[in-house]
């Protein structure tokens, strides 16, 4: 089977962090490891696709984008609040941790826990998005000619199945399922930019907020 050097680069740095994320332990030193390998793939992609960020895509992305992500971050953190909620969407685990957090900086110093925070916002993000809205909703619709694709066009079919996908990604399965929809629908509706700031929006959040109030469930 031959493989696109578009499509390797658009899928390896999800595939290389979830192969990492498998096999190497689940410390603060390692998660910066595999942050920096899916990191060099990311640049890695850019550079085969040969994308330029400019300024107006940024200026288009981020109104909608920040919106979104906050509102997906507001889901995300709802039910740690409301113990009815807590049941109704959130069907994995969704309990505190016993023990220390690896990524508590009176664990592993300060400097691993922002790595944390670089880590989950501007990598694994933006890896997301690539992999569940750039590849597998097009894939979805066209197979071994994903790229002719639009990811524009609305495919039931193929938005429900990157939707669940996304979500059994997730221990708080429905919260997945929410965010996945709301990524998939913003990047038909505005463009792949304006999901992965939304993403990118959400994890940041989601990272102050875990270490301001030391949530460290959520991560």
């Amino acid at each position: 089977m031959n493989i696109s050097p578009q499509t390797a680069s658009t899928v390896a740095p999800y595939l290389a962090w979830m192969a990492l994320m498998a096999f190497l332990p689940s410390t603060a030193a390692w998660y910066a490891v595999r942050s920096v390998a899916a990191a060099a793939l990311l640049v890695a992609f850019a550079r085969i696709c040969r994308i330029k960020v400019t300024k107006e895509a940024v200026m288009r992305a981020l109104p909608s984008g920040v919106a979104v992500g906050l509102a997906v971050f507001a889901l995300w953190v709802a039910p740690e609040r409301f113990d009815i909620y807590r049941r109704l969407f959130i069907i994995g685990s969704g309990e505190a941790v016993g023990g220390a957090s690896p990524y508590d900086p009176a664990v592993c110093g300060w400097a691993l826990t922002i790595a944390r925070l670089a880590g989950s916002a501007f990598v694994i993000a933006p890896a997301e998005e690539l992999f569940f809205r750039n590849f597998l909703y097009r894939w979805l619709q066209k197979g071994g000619d994903w790229s002719s694709s639009s990811l524009r066009r609305f495919d039931l079919s193929a938005f429900l199945w990157t939707t669940a996908l996304f979500a059994l990604e997730h221990d708080r399965y429905l919260a997945g399922a929410m965010a996945g929809a709301a990524y998939g629908a913003l990047a038909i509706r505005k463009g792949l930019g304006a999901a992965v700031t939304a993403h990118v929006t959400t994890n940041l959040a989601l990272a102050v907020y875990v270490i301001a109030r030391d949530e460290w469930a959520l991560w």
